[in-house]
């Protein structure tokens, strides 16, 4: 009998303590485990001058997320879609990233969509045209924006020319993804208020003369322009504009939001209307703006660690991801832990379903139709005075 009792005994310790190695061993899994969050930026090329703020704003990204410490790895693709194709690849494949965030370029963005789908991956692009995002389908379905679409921005832009009396205007920008976009957009949008385009042209981001096209334009005399351009490229036609006697309207888009466009186009740049995110403004928002606090917060922030007058639409963008992440997370956790398709399945969920959630740039409300999620709150119409974006109008 006392054997008996010692053996169950025995048996019930060993259980017990076998049973107390795998709750402790899944318990130091859970704890270790952490979030991988890749990031692909142009850090190089000729959208490094969106790519060195977004950069910025990623190094002040917080290391723990509802409780879990995350890591970020940065891949640099140089503006080229090629090298973003790659470092997906290797983001996922080599990285075992939970979610991607980037690229900075709307054809980057593009040739990723079947990377990051085949893996079923998240993705947050940290560029603008909507064919990033729409129409929604399979691939897409894995893929989130930040950025205004540009017809959000298009709307504003062409109510400013319209309010102003532009009765003509002219076209010229870049021969990629970008400038399709808001060719189609502008061109739409300006027929519906009777604003008759004159001219359009097109030109690559590394070219270094555009004389050709603007003498066209100039020739067809038009009330305004609009360069559809991004970062320091988008200076070329301006410069040439205004060394060729150009005394219209010139309007820019919300590309241009960077430090670096203003330095390289100094003087050539002064009175430069543009549609932009009321973070790049946020100083100057008037209180009413219902997103003013929240911009102004990420703006002292942003400023504390690089300096008065640095903030940019591209930085606030990535402070945006950020937000948009850090409040999918904590529901993303209840179906899968960090390194698991569980995870990720569930993360690309959250994301699809974020309700009210204010960020710099404006208030987010996705569904499984709309991957941008922003409305009139996230533009307002910008101008460049003494060599500073300033706020003109809207919000």
């Amino acid at each position: 009998m006392r054997n008996s009792m010692r053996n169950s005994m025995n048996k019930i310790t060993r259980a017990y303590l076998i049973s107390s190695v795998v709750l402790l061993s899944i318990w130091s899994a859970a704890a270790s485990a952490q979030i991988r969050i890749g990031v692909d930026i142009a850090v190089t090329g000729p959208a490094a001058a969106i790519g060195a703020p977004t950069k910025n704003a990623i190094l002040l990204w917080p290391k723990v997320i509802a409780g879990q410490k995350v890591e970020y790895i940065i891949l640099d693709d140089a503006s080229d879609p090629t090298n973003a194709v790659r470092n997906a690849r290797k983001l996922i494949t080599e990285e075992k990233v939970d979610l991607i965030v980037g690229p900075n370029t709307t054809p980057a963005a593009l040739a990723m969509l079947d990377v990051v789908a085949e893996a079923e991956t998240p993705m947050v692009a940290l560029a603008a045209s909507a064919s990033i995002v729409e129409p929604q389908d399979a691939k897409r379905a894995w893929v989130f924006k930040l950025p205004q679409n540009d017809s959000h921005m298009t709307t504003i832009l062409t109510q400013h020319m319209a309010d102003n009396g532009i009765k003509t205007a002219a076209f010229i920008g870049f021969a990629d993804a970008y400038g399709d976009s808001w060719w189609r957009e502008f061109s739409h949008l300006a027929e519906l208020r009777k604003i008759k385009i004159v001219a359009s042209e097109r030109y690559n981001r590394n070219d270094t003369s555009v004389t050709g096209q603007i003498l066209k334009i100039m020739s067809a005399r038009p009330d305004a322009v609009l360069i559809a351009g991004s970062a320091t490229p988008a200076v070329l036609p301006q410069k040439t504009l205004v060394e060729r006697g150009y005394k219209g309207r010139i309007y820019q888009t919300h590309g241009i939001a960077t430090a670096d466009f203003l330095k390289v186009g100094g003087k050539d740049v002064e009175g430069t209307f543009f549609p932009t995110g009321p973070a790049v403004v946020a100083k100057q928002l008037p209180d009413s703006n219902p997103v003013k606090k929240t911009a102004l917060d990420f703006t002292r922030r942003y400023e504390a660690a690089y300096g008065v007058d640095t903030m940019t639409q591209f930085a606030a963008d990535a402070w945006g991801a950020y937000m948009l992440i850090a409040n999918a997370v904590p529901q993303a956790l209840k179906s899968g832990q960090p390194g698991s398709k569980q995870f990720r399945t569930a993360l690309r969920s959250a994301l699809e379903n974020t309700h009210d959630l204010t960020i710099p740039q404006g208030v987010v409300n996705m569904n499984p139709k709309d991957h941008v999620g922003l409305d009139q709150r996230s533009r307002v119409m910008g101008r460049i005075v003494n060599n500073k974006f300033t706020y003109a109008y809207g919000g």
